[in-house]
C-alpha cells in the first residue's frame, strides 16, 4: 500500500491532517509500511517544511493550509489547558480583553468562567460560542470573512473593527518563534488582525508551548520584544528564555 514515496507522503499529510499528531508506529501502522520507511518519509516531508516531528512521532506543519481546529486542539492538549489556565490567572476582572484565534488562545479563554466583568473581543468563532454563555462576560466579535478550517475571522474589516478598542489585556497565539524573535503565521489576513491586537493592547501575554521556537513560517507578525508576558510550558529551551531576557518579556512555565 502506498508503495510510492509521493503517494506514502500525501497519506501521511492526509492522516496528520485528521489527527493533528500521530507516532511513527500509528503511521506505519495504517500505511502497512516499516517504521524505517516512514521516518524517511517524515525527514523528508520535514525538510519540505511540511510537518514538524517529535521524538517518535510527527504533528502538520501546513504551508497556507491550516489543520482543522479539532485536530490541532487534540495535539498537546494537557500541555495547552496548563497554559491557558495561567494566562486566565494573569486577567483581572472587570478588563477589557482580545482574545485571538488559536487552539492555546481557546484553551486560556475556557478558564475565564469564574471572572466577572470582562469584555472580551475574540476573532475566533469557536472561542465566541464556547464563553458567550459565562456569565461574567460580554462578548463581542469583528466582522469578516470566516477562514472554514478552523473559524478565523480575518481580514481587512475584522482588523479595523478591532482597531477601535483598547485593552487592557490581549493574549494571543503564534504558529511559530523565530531564533531571532520573530513571531510567524501562515496567512497574512489573520496577521492584520493580531497586529491590530497587539498594536491596541497595553499588556500583550503570548501564549505558546515551546515547540513552536525554530519553527518556520513565511509571515512575520511582530517581534518577541512587543510582547510583555510568554506563558508556555516547563520544556522552554534556553535560547527562548535568553530572547525572552534580551527582550525584556516575563516567562511563567505552566
Amino acid at each position: 500500500m502506498h508503495e510510492r514515496p509521493q503517494s506514502r507522503r500525501s497519506a501521511i499529510l492526509g492522516l496528520l491532517t485528521k489527527r493533528g499528531r500521530a507516532s511513527v508506529e500509528e503511521i506505519a501502522t495504517v500505511l502497512r509500511m516499516t517504521p524505517q520507511t516512514i521516518r524517511k518519509d517524515l525527514s523528508a516531508l520535514e525538510q519540505e517544511n511540511k510537518i514538524v516531528r517529535y521524538h517518535g512521532g510527527a504533528t502538520l506543519l501546513a504551508g497556507n493550509e491550516y489543520t482543522s481546529f479539532d485536530a490541532r486542539r487534540n495535539v498537546s492538549a494537557a500541555q495547552k489547558a496548563r497554559i491557558g489556565a495561567m494566562v486566565a490567572r494573569q486577567i483581572p476582572n472587570s478588563a477589557s480583553v482580545a482574545i485571538n484565534s488559536g487552539t492555546t488562545t481557546a484553551a486560556a479563554a475556557a478558564e475565564l468562567r469564574q471572572h466577572s466583568g470582562l469584555r472580551v473581543v475574540t476573532d475566533s468563532v469557536h472561542v465566541a460560542d464556547e464563553i458567550r454563555n459565562f456569565s461574567g462576560l460580554e462578548v463581542i466579535v469583528p466582522g469578516g470573512r470566516v477562514r472554514a478550517s478552523d473559524g478565523s475571522i480575518v481580514g481587512h474589516s475584522a482588523a479595523e473593527f478591532i482597531s477601535q478598542f483598547r485593552f487592557d489585556v490581549a493574549v494571543i497565539g503564534t504558529a511559530a518563534i523565530g531564533h531571532d524573535g520573530a513571531l510567524l503565521d501562515y496567512d497574512l489576513s489573520e496577521v492584520s488582525v493580531v497586529r491590530a491586537i497587539i498594536r491596541h493592547a497595553r499588556q500583550v501575554i503570548l501564549a505558546a508551548d515551546s515547540s513552536k521556537f525554530g519553527r518556520a513560517a513565511p509571515v512575520c507578525i511582530a517581534n518577541i520584544g512587543e510582547v510583555g508576558l510568554l506563558v508556555t510550558d516547563r520544556s522552554c529551551p534556553e535560547p527562548l528564555r535568553q530572547l525572552c531576557r534580551t527582550s525584556n518579556v516575563r516567562v511563567l512555565e505552566a
